[in-house]
């Protein structure tokens, strides 16, 4: 009876391990099939250079690259140059930077509240978009099954930018509730947020997106000798490197304040201060050796200017005055006198 009992109990065993691995292959299959669907609240795949998304996202596997996926809530500041968006339903989002912006979407329509920045849609018939901005709701509107592309944004003064390339656009005042339609081929501005203001723009407002083809695979190839041999050739070693000179130190006073310790006193109410008379100020600088000249110094001899000579008959007209006489004694005095009186004497 023992040896029956062991060959019963023995299918038993197999089949547990069997049940097992088949519940587990279901489990995955399972989780494999949730992972593929895209939940319902995701708007579509954004990409950019400089962009912030912050709220609810998650991120899909698109040819081997992983994306970033928005999702209701989610809040995207573009802090420069441009951003698009992939919507799940088609179509896609332009985001002239910089520009703030976040994304509702609840009911199969998506609703976008802008901040800051220009935007351009292009979405097809079948989902609903509304624009919040401040002051104005847009709302888009289809022209019988033709897809939507309108542009909504400020530009740098503030004024908003309306312009519907296909489809229309109402707008509608949030404080006062007047609404207006811009039709087909609009192209409007806006100031103050006031519909009554409304004025030609005039291709004022602009934000198109650059599509960028994706760079193509570099395959690397094994350089040939012959390539090998030109480089080695052409490549000349450098035998003056340039080397940067220090800059010069400047030499500035070192300036140092040497304090007494201070004195912390648990029971003391007031802390006792700290006396100037022994707070030492030290100025140590570098004294420069005083400069010594030995020498001659020598500059340009000086030409002296000589007169130009007098002429010949301004000399014979005026004779030179006889220069008197030094020494006017009595003896000189009688002898003029005698001169005078005997002339031939003399």
């Amino acid at each position: 009876m023992k040896a029956l009992s062991n060959s019963r109990l023995r299918p038993r065993r197999a089949a547990f391990p069997l049940a097992c691995l088949a519940f587990l292959c279901a489990a995955l299959v399972a989780a494999a099939r949730r992972s593929d669907q895209t939940p319902p609240d995701s708007v579509g795949i954004i990409e950019g250079e400089s962009i912030r998304v912050s709220g609810p996202m998650s991120v899909a596997v698109v040819q081997g690259q992983a994306k970033t996926v928005l999702r209701s809530g989610s809040d995207v500041r573009v802090k420069s140059g441009t951003a698009r968006i992939d919507l799940i339903e088609g179509g896609q989002i332009s985001v002239c930077g910089p520009a703030h912006l976040s994304f509702l979407k609840s009911g199969g329509s998506l609703t976008i509240a802008l901040d800051t920045g220009m935007i351009h849609l292009q979405v097809e018939r079948d989902l609903p978009v509304n624009i919040y901005t401040p002051q104005i709701q847009a709302q888009t509107v289809a022209v019988g099954d033709a897809p939507r592309d309108v542009l909504v944004g400020f530009d740098a003064s503030g004024a908003m930018c309306v312009r519907t390339n296909r489809g229309a656009l109402r707008l509608e005042q949030q404080l006062t509730g007047q609404s207006v339609l811009i039709p087909q081929a609009g192209d409007i501005l806006l100031l103050n947020g006031q519909l009554d203001g409304i004025r030609n723009s005039s291709g004022r407002c602009a934000c198109d997106l650059q599509a960028t083809p994706a760079p193509e695979p570099e395959v690397s190839q094994i350089a040939t000798a012959e390539e090998m041999r030109k480089r080695s050739v052409g490549a000349k070693p450098n035998m003056h490197p340039a080397t940067a000179e220090p800059p010069a130190a400047r030499e500035e006073p070192v300036y140092q304040v040497f304090m007494p310790p201070l004195i912390f006193d648990a029971k003391a109410k007031v802390q006792p201060e700290v006396d100037p008379k022994m707070i030492v100020l030290v100025r140590r600088v570098r004294v420069r050796p005083t400069l010594i000249f030995q020498g001659r110094v020598e500059g340009q001899s000086i030409t002296a200017s000589t007169p130009a000579p007098a002429s010949t008959s301004a000399a014979v007209a005026s004779p030179p005055k006889s220069a008197a006489p030094a020494n006017d004694s009595l003896v000189d005095r009688v002898r003029n006198f005698v001169r005078k009186l005997w002339p031939s004497s003399s």
